[in-house]
């Protein structure tokens, strides 16, 4: 298997490709955050702005007022009462909030670039497996002595490797551009947690948000391979998940009044909402999301392999 994943990999990077996609990414993540801190200095700065003391106590009034209001509903209130917890113990602490505008916002943020890494990652899982058969090669890949299940695995495990590359290439790009375009703030991440409002490590929050989102990337790109397998076409599959990576949210938004839609895979592709508190759905849960996407790629590779071990080779 070791030398199957080996050859699949040296396959990949003898790709000009490849080569161009690492290339765009590193250009597009540098030249995005040196873009944004040209933003930042051109805009007209106020010259008395108000201190983060003045703005959190500002925020506590507001949410004490909200939770006056007698006809919030539960879910709500919880939410509210949480966020004031942690106004308060922020200005009890004296723990200065992150500047947005500041390296260590940048770098937090950074997460949310990771769609591109998903767009890229797609390309190769629905290539890897179409391309054989639009190249014709796939006759000459199967006449090895080796399963069919043991070759496709191999992709799947050599794209698997790719996105996770990617990702680490993103991670080292975002510090890069915050170490380069932007001034160090300081500033405190606090949670609340089993009842008590907690500091939470900042690079451990940095690392937890790029996992989750990793395992959106994981959601999408197993997608396209599934495609690209049953298919055997790379622009269908291509087209397919980018289409749905971005029309995927507003179809569990346009339909989050209704029970099903904590079925649905795209309510639970972007886990990071756990964290920050942000979810389209009310209700979710860790247990539920877990155990929805495991039937999604379940389903998926199942398809994959079925049709890749199964079928005749024609190409």
């Amino acid at each position: 298997m070791l030398n199957l994943i080996r050859n699949e990999w040296m396959k990949l990077w003898h790709k000009k490709a490849t080569w161009i996609m690492v290339a765009l990414l590193l250009f597009i993540l540098i030249g995005i955050g040196g873009i944004m801190k040209f933003v930042q200095s051109t805009l007209d700065q106020p010259e008395n702005q108000p201190s983060w003391e003045e703005n959190e106590a500002e925020n506590k009034a507001f949410l004490t007022a909200e939770l006056a209001n007698p006809n919030i509903d539960d879910t709500t209130k919880k939410q509210l009462e949480k966020e004031l917890a942690i106004s308060e113990y922020r200005i009890e602490k004296d723990l200065e909030p992150m500047d947005p505008s500041g390296r260590e916002q940048s770098i937090l943020d950074s997460h949310f670039m990771l769609s591109l890494v998903v767009l890229l990652s797609v390309i190769a899982a629905a290539g890897i497996v179409a391309s054989e058969f639009s190249q014709g090669t796939i006759k000459m890949l199967l006449s090895r002595p080796v399963k069919r299940w043991k070759i496709l695995t191999s992709k799947y495990l050599t794209t698997l490797l790719f996105a996770l590359m990617l990702t680490m290439i993103s991670f080292v790009a975002s510090l890069i551009a915050g170490y380069l375009f932007y001034d160090p703030s300081g500033g405190a991440i606090l949670d609340y947690r089993n009842g008590a409002v907690v500091e939470v490590s900042y690079w451990g929050r940095v690392l937890a948000l790029y996992a989750l989102q990793f395992v959106g990337i994981i959601v999408y790109l197993t997608f396209a391979f599934m495609i690209g397998s049953v298919f055997r076409s790379s622009s269908l599959a291509i087209g397919l998940s980018i289409f749905l990576l971005f029309v995927g949210p507003s179809i569990v938004l346009f339909l989050s009044k209704y029970e099903f839609v904590k079925y649905i895979l795209f309510t639970h592709t972007d886990l990071t909402g756990y964290i920050s508190g942000n979810t389209f759905v009310p209700g979710l849960t860790w247990p539920l999301s877990l155990v929805v996407l495991t039937i999604y790629m379940l389903l998926f590779l199942v398809i994959s392999f079925w049709s890749f071990t199964k079928r005749d080779v024609t190409a």
